[in-house]
């Protein structure tokens, strides 16, 4: 297993959930039903924001939880904390997913403690904020891309030979994505390719009864934003701009993954589903 980088940007990034004020909210809010009963899921960025409580409701629903994540470890404890707890075993997963190396060791780290892969969440990722498009270095965006969208070709290579019929993908991209955002250019970009990447997966997959879905948050209060740079009076009316007038809680939208992981979705591939607080947008 690769050595885990210990990267934090100049911006904090990618920040600790655990000294956010106020607390991101996790937690189901349903009793589970069994809708995954025995299966193991990958989910990256799992130590805070919406991959824990993605992580969170995969366990209560019955699954097995991989924990990948760059370096937040207290983060990540806490979310195997909640695997276990509803039940299920959880493995945490340092790594720059942004390596095909840690992607191919996640993988089989994966197939060495379970025996098997059923479901892959791409959910790890990173923003910058630059309001002139002048101010993205090469670095920057390189770092970017890598993070975003790299990652999950390396990751589905990686897992493609463990996932049989009946197989779940899952990919976050993001509202910008499809409203554009001034301030987050390579971020957005990135989005974009994300939600290509996803339709035309989920063709090339089809045949193999693998099914390619993804999730396009809007502003979710995670430890993305506050620790990516962003203005602090930014910060204090983020998510304001929505039809709801406030930020969405992560446990608002892992749902949307658990529909796209279940069965519930059997006849879905090639979608996105949008948990963004009301604002209507184009296909």
């Amino acid at each position: 297993m690769p050595e885990t980088v210990e990267m934090v940007h100049e911006d904090a990034l990618p920040g600790h959930e655990s000294k956010l004020e106020p607390k991101p909210e996790w937690q189901p809010r349903y009793p589970g039903s069994g809708r995954l009963t025995d299966k193991v899921a990958i989910v990256t960025g799992a130590d805070s924001g919406i991959g824990r409580a993605v992580a969170a409701l995969f366990a209560r629903e019955g699954a097995d939880v991989v924990i990948a994540y760059l370096c937040e470890h207290d983060d990540a404890e806490e979310t195997a904390r909640i695997v276990r707890e509803e039940g299920r075993e959880a493995l945490t997963f340092a790594g720059d997913l942004g390596e095909q190396a840690t992607c191919q060791a996640l993988v089989d780290a994966t197939i060495e403690k379970f025996g098997k892969l059923d479901i892959l969440v791409n959910n790890a990722g990173e923003q910058h904020p630059d309001d002139d498009v002048r101010e993205i270095t090469e670095k920057q965006l390189r770092r970017t891309f890598q993070t975003n969208i790299f990652s999950m070709f390396m990751l589905t290579q990686a897992a493609l030979d463990h996932l049989g019929e009946g197989a779940a993908i899952i990919n976050t991209t993001s509202v910008t994505m499809y409203k554009g955002s001034a301030g987050l250019l390579d971020y957005s970009s990135t989005k974009g390719a994300i939600t290509a990447y996803t339709r035309s997966l989920s063709e090339n997959l089809i045949e193999r009864k693998i099914r390619v879905n993804a999730v396009a948050p809007g502003p979710i209060w995670t430890p993305l934003n506050p620790c990516g740079g962003a203005p602090e009076e930014k910060v204090k009316h983020f998510g304001e701009g929505t039809p709801m007038g406030r930020p969405g809680q992560p446990n608002e939208v892992a749902p949307s993954y658990l529909f796209l992981a279940c069965e519930d979705a059997s006849y879905m591939s090639g979608q996105v589903l949008h948990p963004n607080g009301g604002v209507v947008i184009g296909s």
